[in-house]
């Protein structure tokens, strides 16, 4: 059973920076992406980013573009999301995903495995 492990997460001032960290082992296929969402209590899971397994090809909500960047690690199965230039709003629970099928999807039904996730919590 593959497992995703989210870390990272805290409390940041607006304007702050965090680095989300996210681990998936047991992987049996070579080409996969790993995707970032976030949820808050009153609205519903929304995509953050995705990035493929050789960190080639990236895409970005238009709420965080510019901001937040996602990359490969050195370790194998391991990405991070760098996030800068934080907001309130960006305040939520935030989730990594493994989608197997490479679709490049955004679409979080098309992920197959998920982390725990990780809270990410900016003060005003």
């Amino acid at each position: 059973q593959v497992q995703v492990v989210e870390s990272g997460g805290g409390l940041v001032q607006a304007g702050g920076s965090l680095r989300l960290s996210c681990a998936a082992s047991r992987l049996t296929v070579d080409d996969y992406a790993m995707g970032w969402f976030r949820q808050t209590p009153w609205k519903e899971r929304e995509f953050v980013a995705v990035i493929t397994w050789n960190g080639e090809i990236t895409d970005y909500a238009n709420a965080v573009k510019g901001r937040f960047t996602s990359s490969r690690g050195n370790a194998k199965n391991t990405v991070y999301l760098q996030m800068n230039s934080l907001k309130p709003e960006d305040t939520a629970v935030y989730y990594c995903a493994v989608e197997l099928n490479l679709l490049g999807s955004t679409n979080e039904r098309d992920f197959d495995y998920w982390g725990q996730g990780t809270q990410v919590t900016v003060s005003s």
